[in-house]
Parts: structure tokens; C-alpha cells; sequence
């Protein structure tokens, strides 16, 4: 049996602004889609931490037996500055500013985005697609938005037209905003004028002469619109309606509620049962953003070049610090926060390090089953890793008291005890000891200093010097490093 049939997930529906129960539209499958990066700069940790929770939540889901696609887009053209349907595309512009191509800039940024997601440990998303592979698909949708009457094209530019949706729709359900107060707080700026409503968002721009990412389409040489992006890419992948939508707080408005209008409009239903939004990340109690400089770069925090930290910290403890909030809570980073994370991630990973060294007992002290249920019904009640971490701890201190004689544990039970702290804290957490990684790094260190004394001795053979070539085959013999040449080259052996 599988897990998710002995567990009642509940998950925060921000549609609907309560806890609901989990109950995926094909059993046993999920299908799941976050808002990626806009990949024109070096992912800061306050976007770590958005991606972060999802990679929880799919971890989560995974380990209770479900199947899970996971798509977690790159938009690499039409994000413009301020999220706005004006101005410049953010990537051209960093491209103009350096005086690269775009898709240089974006190349080089979504290589940096996986790299620092993989130091802290993420899985993979099923499917990762990008906007401009995509375009064909946003054309097809804007081509339906405009048959069911819910668009309309001016100078090669189409909008959305959310008044004309409104009537029978409700623009704001997602964030719980008024079409009457939207239109009372919204001023005409420079650049609306085609639009009929200043609330109106593109869903295609036509290209100015200057503008560098540019597709034909029916209206115009130009690019899509930021919320149709994702719209396309969603349903392709994951069908016209599908289980959960994540992203961060800030996408909530526009960019999600335009997302499910688009949807509606073209084919007249809503396209997702949960949406889910992970919250901010701070830093001096402001919130993080490239935009303002408020920002660390996780490379910063791994290095500690950075006027903030007192040290280095290694991604698992900064990984710990953020878990150790629940997702829809706002995390302030501070110093003092992110060590006193890196003494309880050191305890914790201790107590792990004794659990193979315990001795078996006749009996158990404490109820295993309890903890174990314990551990699930914190994860069941909308991923509360606080409480599961606390959990955690718990299971720290009856590990110490077992070594010390002080409390008892039964071979049976203490196998069960080794394979849920292992699932709840490597699996479903993510984290990575950072004793055995600090140790496979010293392994590649070593690696890397016997393969420069193979060359050096290679090149003393080559040259005729057999005294300095059996000297390093000597003195690495005596160290425990054993050389075997072959007809392929020269291998090693350690031990």
C-alpha cells in the first residue's frame, strides 16, 4: 500500500484561503507547476527559497508514493522591468549593458540558477521548459482569447480585456482584489494609450525597431506576454486542468490572477484545484529583490564574501535555516539566526552519525510509532517542516539518551527508528551531511594530487629520469596509494 492512502494531506489553497484535503485529479498522480526563474541575473536566495519549497513538496509527495510531474518553467524573453507591459525586456536589456547576445545572457544565467540549486541539493523538475520554445503554443492560446471575445489587437499589439471578462467572470478571485478598486487606483501612465483599459495586460507585443527577441505572428513581429508564458507551458505539460500551481507571494497579482483569466478565457475553465505561494524571504526586515540591492547571493554565503555573515556556511545549514520556517511564513536572514541553524544542524547530524552504534535492548522506551506518526502529521498538515524538525530534535534526544545507557531500544524497533529519520531528514528534507560531502570533497582533493604525480612521473619516464619515476611510485606505495600501469595508462588504488 501506498503511503498517500494511509496519510490525509492538507494543503493551503490560496483560491479558496483555507486548508483543504488533498485529493489529486488522477489517484495516485500529481501534476505540479512553479513559475521559474527570469534567468537575467544570478539566482539571489530569496528566489532560492520560493524553489526550495517546492522542492520540499515534491520530495514530500514523491516519498508518500506519488507519481509526480513536475514542471518548473525558464522564462527567457517578454519579462519586462517592473513587471509591467512597458519598457524594456529585461535580458535585452542586460544584453545591451554588456554587449552580449540574449541568449548569451540567458545561457549563462540558467547555468548559474542549476548550479546553485544543485549545491543545495534540489531534485530536478520531470520537465523544464522555456518560454521561447513556446511560442507557437501562446499565439495558438491568444488566437482562442480572441475568438471567445475576451482579447483585441491595436498596431500589432493584442491585450486581454478584463472589464469584458469581469461580466462574467471574477478578475481577483486569486487575490482577492476588486475589479472597482483595481480601476479606482489605477492612473494612465505613458504607453497605455492603445490598451482600452488601463487595467488591460499584453498577451502580445509588437517589437519595437529596437527591440532585439523578436517572432512573427498574426499581428506583428513581436513577443508574448509575461502571465501567457507560463499559461502555455502549464497546460501543454500538464493538461487544461491540473492539480497544483506554486510560486512566490509575489506572484499572486497580477501575474497568477492573469493566469487563471487567460485560462477561463480560452477554454472556459479554471485550470488548477490548488494554488500554492511560498513567502518571502527578508533581509535587515525588508524584503529581498534584485531590483532594490536588498539581496545575498548564495555563492556570498558559501564563501563569506559578504559585509554580512561572520563566516562561511554551507549550503545543507543555510538549506536547515530555511526549513526550520514554515513556507508561508515570511524568514527574516540574519547572522545570528543562520548559526544558531548551523548548531542545530551540527546536533542533529551527530545524533544520525551514533544511531548505527547503539545498542539493542530488550525492550524500547519510548513509543517509535508515535514519533513516526508524529513526523507524518506534521507533514500532512501543509508541509509544517518546523514542527517536523522539531520532531526531529526529539528523536536527537532519545538517540543520546540509548548511547548513554539511559534509555532502551529493540532491534525491530530501532530499525524502523534508522529508516524514517533517514527518510524524514535526507529524503523529504533534502539535507545532505555535510561530514560524508566534506569527506567526498577531500576524496576529489586527493583524487586530484595523484593524477598531477602520475603526469610528473610520466614525464620523468618519458625523459629518461626511472630514479625520480620510482621515487613517486615508491613514496605513494608507502603511503597507502598503489600505481598499476596499463596499455590504457597508469591507474591508483587507495588502501
Amino acid at each position: 500500500m501506498q503511503l498517500y492512502q494511509t496519510n490525509e494531506l492538507k494543503i493551503y489553497n490560496s483560491l479558496s484561503g483555507r486548508k483543504e484535503t488533498f485529493r489529486p485529479i488522477n489517484d495516485g498522480y500529481v501534476g505540479m507547476y512553479v513559475c521559474g526563474p527570469t534567468v537575467y541575473s544570478n539566482v539571489h536566495l530569496g528566489n532560492v527559497r520560493t524553489f526550495m519549497s517546492f522542492d520540499m513538496i515534491y520530495r514530500y509527495l514523491k516519498h508518500l508514493g506519488y507519481k509526480v510531474r513536475y514542471v518548473r518553467n525558464i522564462t527567457d524573453a517578454g519579462h519586462l522591468e517592473n513587471d509591467a507591459d512597458e519598457g524594456e525586456d529585461r535580458i535585452a536589456k542586460k544584453a545591451r549593458l554588456e554587449q552580449l547576445e540574449p541568449m548569451e545572457v540567458v545561457q549563462r544565467y540558467t547555468v548559474d540558477f542549476h548550479n546553485i540549486l544543485n549545491k543545495f541539493n534540489f531534485l530536478p523538475p520531470s520537465i523544464e521548459p522555456t518560454a521561447t520554445g513556446h511560442i507557437i503554443e501562446q499565439i495558438e492560446i491568444i488566437k482562442d482569447i480572441i475568438d471567445n471575445g475576451f482579447a483585441y489587437e491595436i498596431n500589432g499589439s493584442v491585450y486581454f480585456d478584463v472589464l469584458k471578462f469581469n461580466e462574467s467572470n471574477n478578475y481577483g478571485e486569486l487575490s482577492g482584489r476588486k475589479i472597482e478598486d483595481l480601476i479606482h487606483n489605477t492612473r494612465e501612465t505613458a504607453g497605455q494609450s492603445d490598451k482600452k483599459n488601463p487595467q488591460d495586460f499584453a498577451l502580445w507585443k509588437k517589437a519595437e525597431p529596437q527591440h532585439i527577441m523578436r517572432w512573427p505572428s498574426p499581428w506583428s513581429d513581436g513577443f508574448p506576454g509575461w502571465h501567457l508564458e507560463c499559461t502555455a507551458m502549464s497546460t501543454k505539460y500538464l493538461g487544461e486542468h491540473f492539480d497544483i500551481h506554486g510560486g512566490g507571494m509575489d506572484l499572486k497579482f497580477p501575474h497568477h490572477e492573469c493566469e487563471i483569466a487567460q485560462n477561463k478565457a480560452a477554454k472556459a475553465r479554471s485550470p488548477v484545484n490548488y494554488w500554492m505561494h511560498a513567502n518571502m524571504l527578508t533581509l535587515n526586515g525588508k524584503k529581498m529583490a534584485k531590483s532594490t540591492g536588498n539581496n545575498i547571493l548564495p555563492h556570498e554565503i558559501f564563501t563569506g564574501d559578504n559585509n554580512i555573515l561572520s563566516k562561511p556556511f554551507a549550503p545543507s545549514v543555510v538549506r536547515f535555516f530555511i526549513l526550520q520556517a514554515h513556507y508561508r511564513s515570511i524568514l527574516d536572514f540574519s547572522n545570528e539566526a543562520l548559526s544558531a541553524s548551523e548548531k542545530g544542524f551540527n546536533r542533529l547530524m551527530e545524533a544520525i552519525h551514533l544511531i548505527d552504534e547503539l545498542p539493542v535492548g530488550t525492550q524500547t522506551d519510548f513509543d517509535i510509532q508515535d514519533w513516526v506518526g508524529s513526523c507524518y502529521e506534521a507533514m500532512n498538515d501543509d508541509f509544517n517542516t518546523p514542527i517536523l524538525i522539531a520532531n526531529l530534535f526529539e528523536a536527537a534526544k532519545h538517540i543520546n539518551l540509548i548511547k548513554e545507557g539511559k534509555e532502551q531500544i529493540s532491534s525491530e524497533n530501532l530499525e524502523l527508528f534508522k529508516e524514517k529519520i533517514h527518510a524524514f531528514t535526507f529524503d523529504v528534507l533534502g539535507l545532505v551531511d555535510t561530514a560524508i560531502a566534506e569527506g567526498n570533497d577531500h576524496a576529489d582533493k586527493l583524487s586530484g594530487v595523484v593524477e598531477l604525480l602520475i603526469n610528473l612521473r610520466a614525464e620523468a619516464r618519458a625523459n629518461k629520469d626511472f630514479a625520480t619515476s620510482d621515487k613517486i611510485r615508491d613514496e605513494l606505495a608507502a603511503m597507502g596509494v598503489r600505481l598499476k600501469d596499463g596499455k590504457d595508462g597508469t591507474t591508483f588504488t587507495v588502501g
